[in-house]
């Protein structure tokens, strides 16, 4: 018996929600991967924490994923086991006045309404990101002159090891869609954030306004895992590539938005194979023309 295996069955014993070969363009907001060798939801800390224990004592690599959001699974799939955060990871309660305490689980979408609900403002520029809290931490997500730095205020984590943990806002190492977590590979279980009193009203109004923008301008009709490439400096990735002609250029079913040329998106059936294609075209390309160097946001596994 393989370590997955053995992983997989220890979750099963668990009553873990576990599946074998499991497609992974179900899980992702782009609908392209292939299967993992073993998909598991963990609903609570002390499930994970075995677990985290088993695959250590089973040398089994594993992965975790958030929603999805920014990331390219390949057409070969993932050897290993993808974990997903589920259940206590999604829950929300109020600290304070005017702190939220957040499973990393939960998505963006429900703290905001949450933080709408209390009445607290500062979370609005993240409204209709679709990812977890624990994957906006993760790479400091930001949109509309906001991000995740300005409103976090501690992050808990367990380590590889079962170690558990938390990491002041002062250590939290934030810069563009980067955080010390991309980089000591511990696991996000939880977020504080600090907000401020707001008018339910206001926050609403600025809540519609940013949402109606993202509709007016992002290809939201069509798979795609978000903005491709982080921004250069002095400049912005869609219009180098649409100043280079690359609005709606395709490769297999993956094209560059007509929309926004700062999205990829799966058109018809693309692969993983397309997009990376379409992906090194664009960089080369745009390169050659302006001298800019795109470096990818998107997050291949």
């Amino acid at each position: 018996m393989g370590s997955t295996d053995n992983i997989y069955n220890f979750a099963k014993a668990l009553d873990c929600d576990a599946r074998k070969s499991e497609p992974m363009s179900r899980h992702t907001t782009f609908k392209i991967g292939g299967k993992a060798d073993a998909y598991i939801k963990v609903t609570s800390l002390a499930n994970l924490r075995k677990i985290l224990v088993e695959c250590k004592k089973n040398n089994e690599d594993f992965i975790l994923l958030g929603n999805g959001s920014n990331v390219l699974v390949s057409d070969e799939g993932i050897r290993g086991t993808v974990i997903r955060l589920d259940g206590d990871f999604r829950f929300i309660s109020l600290i304070d006045e005017t702190t939220i305490y957040c499973g990393a689980g939960a998505s963006l979408a429900y703290l905001c309404k949450f933080a709408l609900k209390c009445g607290l403002t500062g979370l609005e520029f993240a409204w209709g990101i679709p990812g977890t809290v624990g994957g906006a931490v993760y790479m400091n997500a930001g949109a509309y002159d906001g991000e995740m730095k300005s409103i976090v205020h501690s992050v808990s984590h367990i380590t590889k090891d079962g170690d558990i943990g938390r990491i002041e806002k002062e250590n939290l190492g934030f810069g563009y869609r980067t955080s010390v977590y991309r980089n000591n590979d511990y696991i996000i279980t939880g977020v504080a954030v600090k907000l401020k009193k707001g008018d339910p009203q206001e926050i609403q109004k600025k809540m519609d306004d940013f949402m109606s923008r993202r509709t007016s301008k992002q290809p939201l009709e069509f798979p795609s895992a978000g903005s491709v490439f982080k921004r250069p400096k002095g400049n912005f990735a869609g219009a180098l590539i649409e100043e280079c002609g690359l609005k709606g250029k395709s490769v297999g079913g993956a094209q560059v938005s007509e929309k926004h040329a700062g999205f990829i998106v799966n058109k018809s059936n693309a692969t993983a194979r397309d997009v990376k294609n379409l992906v090194k075209e664009i960089q080369d390309t745009v390169l050659k023309e302006t001298g800019y160097n795109l470096e990818c946001e998107l997050i291949f596994l």
